[in-house]
């Protein structure tokens, strides 16, 4: 099959292709492949989206239909906009990490921004001025001293007229110039010059990123009121390097970013929030373990969206494969015991927000070695003792949060078990899901899923809220939050 060519196709489509690949953060040619697939195996697990999908592409190639991006629809109106009118002023430093700027730009101008972009020469050495000026459309500056760029002081002039200085990736060097004060270049000159606030990207080696003396020029800029986004874990560009040191995600820091420039109202701001979120595995032996179907995707969606009403959120999250939420300070976990141990050291706190589904029991002794089969005998009987409650165990704590929202994942008596379990745990709030597959949430159910259906139960009665996207639950639920922490005395 020949490969998928996304520049022969109309613009309309393309800019439609744009935007899911934004949402889902991968490339055009994949998303094309992911909605291609999905289509061929009968839309599993994306019925709702994919007609959506076929909607806007048969309004757009319909007879008589201009292949406009206006014709994009809702989904198109969710990205678009969210940074419209914002100016932001990039600066690129030298790294490998530098070409997930040129993806970064790409996802600034879709939300609406303009883009001016400072290259330090040895960014030059990874990227062009080329590549970075087309996708900014706009003038690249590289250099102190240029007689065109600096007949009016320029580098003040960049500096000023931005509402944000980004840096991504921010290497070693630039950290230690911006905090030691030197300014020898146009990229430090610039970052010393502004009034405006800063957002930096590390990323570097990392033996680099856990050397003393960055840590204290990183600990030095934060005081200084400079954000961070990042770095990440994981594999490095040199050969068998690996650790904490990866540039952050483009769309993680365009999440950063976002909520840098969001200046609706905070009501969260100064509350300190614990939010639990995705499965726990309990060993059985070194490669086995008892798990459950929980994605993490409505635990992550409610941290951000308490983050982004000014919440101080900590998030302790089983083993997920998804991102830790932008502006959250997250704790991995394994096993319940864990999670119960990194929620005790999180006390006290405003509130907390159970969302993980917690394994109910683990095995008495997991095996120190791989449990093998034994030809004759029948497998090994597994003893399993219950896990701690994590719920109740905040729910009647001495420093029991403001308010306590437990989860109820239920496949029969949705109702009469999450009001037993609001009454058991000492919560104030249970947010009730139906998970059987006979839910009618999407065909992949919500466990997993991305749609999900809730009933919030409290001592008071029981709000049925309508099935709408798990972001939106999340979105609700932090106003829901914030509105109940109003009148209570923590």
């Amino acid at each position: 099959m020949a490969s998928i060519t996304i520049r022969n196709l109309d613009d309309g489509i393309k800019d439609l292709l744009r935007q899911l690949a934004a949402e889902n953060g991968c490339s055009m040619e994949e998303q094309a492949r992911v909605m291609i697939r999905a289509a061929v195996e009968g839309r599993a697990g994306q019925a709702d989206r994919i007609d959506q999908i076929e909607k806007t592409l048969r309004a757009l190639t319909g007879p008589g239909q201009p292949a406009s991006p206006a014709s994009a629809g809702s989904s198109q109106r969710s990205i678009r906009g969210t940074l419209s009118g914002k100016r932001i002023l990039l600066v690129i430093a030298g790294g490998i990490a530098a070409y997930k700027s040129l993806d970064l730009i790409r996802r600034l101008r879709e939300r609406g921004a303009s883009v001016r972009v400072v290259m330090t020469s040895a960014a030059q050495e990874f990227v062009t001025t080329l590549s970075a000026g087309a996708l900014s459309a706009d003038h690249v500056f590289t250099e102190l001293f240029d007689r065109n760029d600096e007949h009016d002081v320029g580098h003040i002039r960049l500096s000023r007229e931005a509402d944000l200085l980004v840096v991504a990736p921010a290497t070693a060097d630039l950290m230690a110039k911006l905090a030691n004060g030197h300014a020898n270049d146009l990229a430090s000159t610039v970052l010393l010059a502004t009034d405006k606030k800063v957002l930096m990207a590390p990323a570097m080696n990392p033996k680099m990123w856990s050397h003393p003396a960055t840590r204290r020029n990183r600990a030095t800029l934060q005081k200084d009121g400079i954000a961070f986004v990042g770095p990440a874990k994981g594999e490095m560009a040199e050969s068998n390097e690996a650790g904490e040191g990866r540039m952050a995600e483009p769309l993680e820091i365009v999440a950063a970013i976002e909520a840098m420039l969001d200046e609706k109202p905070k009501p969260l701001a100064g509350r300190r929030i614990i939010v639990t979120s995705g499965p726990t595995h309990e060993p059985i032996d070194p490669v086995r373990y008892i798990a459950n179907r929980s994605s993490g995707k409505q635990g992550h969606a409610i941290a951000a969206a308490l983050a982004k009403l000014g919440a101080d959120v900590r998030l302790v999250s089983g083993p997920v494969n998804i991102a830790d939420p932008a502006g959250v300070k997250t704790t991995h976990i394994e096993t319940a015991a864990e999670m119960k141990d990194a929620v005790d050291s999180l006390l006290p706190a405003d509130a907390a927000v159970f969302v993980a589904a917690v394994a109910d029991w683990r095995t008495a002794n997991a095996a120190g070695e791989k449990i093998k089969k034994v030809a004759g005998k029948g497998p090994p009987a597994l003893q399993m003792i219950e896990n701690p409650d994590i719920l109740a165990g905040v729910g009647h704590h001495a420093h029991r949060p403001g308010l306590v929202v437990g989860f109820a994942a239920e496949t029969q008596d949705l109702l009469g078990n999450a009001e037993a379990k609001l009454r058991k745990k000492g919560a104030d709030l249970i947010v009730a899901n139906d998970v059987s597959h006979g839910s009618g949430v999407g065909p992949s159910g919500v466990m997993g899923g991305d749609r999900n259906k809730v009933r919030i139960v409290s001592r008071t009665g029981v709000e049925e809220w309508p099935e709408m996207g798990k972001d939106e639950v999340a979105t609700r639920l932090a106003a829901l939050i914030a509105e109940r922490l109003k009148a209570t005395v923590v």
